[in-house]
């Protein structure tokens, strides 16, 4: 324990989530990566496991590299990685990789990572930055939000073509830390309205450039998000207007999402145990989109509340340490950074159990998937830079223990 004392700072309670979920990830993993190791390497699950482990083990080092610096550096390199963002995002639009009709990868040196990942930091860092530094002129909407708003808006429009969910938690992750950071709600409010409407002209928008021969990389998204809306509400008269045909087997092509029902059904209330599941076979990303799905099969209802606790718990440990900083920089950024990891946990598991439409968002930290891991490691690493700076605080406060005399 001393060891962990001494190397490891910063809350415990997130520390402990962090190696629950990584161990958790390795079983999971192991178990839903089976019918991918048939299918491509025959029959070698030693591989993926292995890979994910060089994975987890380098969103470890990562979460332990940045948590030792003191957060006032993350400050002052959020500007430098705002500069890298847009150029990022326009290449990785028109030039990335083509995964399922979307370029969300971009490939440099045959390694490929996903821009977007980087962009949600970089934004949550260089807003929290900018919202600490404007506090004496926060109600100055021209002067101080407005600039905030129009760097949000184009780093979520860059996004969206490719990535509507990521585009949309994002913007939902700034206008909340605007409201933390003492912005007016009415104009939040307001905010929050326009951006749904463009959002969704947006996406109509592409779909109907598509419809009529306009076929980009761009343009291709747009009939994706109304089709995957439309077989989530199931309602014809709806899906007519956002432009989507009909058909007979609506729900048939919903292929992922049955898969996952079935999955959840089969799961039961208690643990069936590891290595139990058998719509790991029939269900499309059951490692990554869907692994919740899976976890409920193979550890049940309880399994399943227990990882939702996890995160439910790290959102809450985060909670304690924005009260307890003095700053509103380290705050803001606490704030940001667990949103984004809690809010996309909580999407990944909502499309598993079909209360939202289909989308490709991972759950941190157990998915398999480079660039998620890195990512949620930097996160964590930078929240526990915070709690360590809390702490010590905390500890030069307390009064010293003076001798009781005999």
């Amino acid at each position: 324990m001393t060891f962990f004392k001494k190397y490891f700072k910063g809350d415990p309670h997130i520390w402990a989530i962090i190696v629950g979920l990584s161990v958790f990830s390795l079983l999971v993993v192991y178990s839903s990566s089976g019918a991918l190791a048939y299918r491509f390497k025959d029959g070698n699950t030693a591989i993926y496991i292995m890979r994910h482990s060089g994975f987890l083990a380098i969103g470890l080092l990562t979460t332990f590299i940045l948590h030792v610096f003191p957060y006032k550096y993350y400050a002052r390199i959020s500007q430098w990685m705002m500069i890298l963002v847009v150029p990022l995002l326009i290449v990785t639009l028109f030039f990335g990789v083509d995964e399922n009709d979307a370029t969300r990868r971009l490939s440099i040196l045959g390694l490929t990572f996903q821009t977007s990942d980087f962009a949600k930091m970089a934004l949550i860092m260089y807003l929290a930055q900018r919202l600490a530094s404007k506090q004496n002129e926060i109600h100055d909407f021209k002067k101080t939000i407005l600039p905030m708003l129009i760097i949000i808006g184009l780093v979520c429009i860059l996004i969206l073509p490719a990535n509507f969910s990521t585009a949309a938690m994002l913007f939902a992750i700034c206008i909340m830390m605007l409201f933390v950071g003492r912005a007016s709600f009415k104009q939040l409010a307001s905010l929050c309205a326009v951006g749904l409407l463009f959002f969704s002209l947006l996406v109509v928008s592409l779909n109907g450039l598509h419809r009529i021969g306009v076929d980009t990389v761009v343009t291709q998204r747009g009939p994706t998000m109304v089709n995957r809306v439309c077989r989530f509400v199931g309602d014809n008269k709806v899906c007519s207007f956002l432009g989507y045909e009909p058909r007979d087997d609506l729900f048939g092509h919903n292929f992922q999402a049955r898969q996952a029902k079935i999955a959840i059904g089969t799961g039961g209330f208690f643990p069936n145990g590891p290595g139990t599941s058998v719509q790991r076979n029939f269900l499309p990303n059951s490692f990554s989109d869907f692994i919740y799905a899976i976890i409920i099969e193979e550890y049940g209802v309880i399994g399943g509340i227990l990882v939702l606790l996890l995160y439910l718990t790290l959102l809450y440990r985060s909670i304690i340490i924005v009260q307890k900083c003095e700053k509103t920089f380290p705050a803001l950024l606490v704030i940001g950074l667990s949103l984004s990891i809690v809010f996309q946990a909580i999407v990944n598991m909502a499309v598993s159990v079909g209360l939202m439409p289909v989308t490709g968002q991972p759950l941190p930290l157990i998915s398999m998937g480079g660039t998620s891991i890195l990512f949620t490691g930097a996160a964590l690493g930078i929240i526990l830079s915070v709690s360590r700076e809390v702490r010590r605080n905390e500890n030069q406060k307390k009064p010293e223990e003076t001798p009781v005399a005999a």
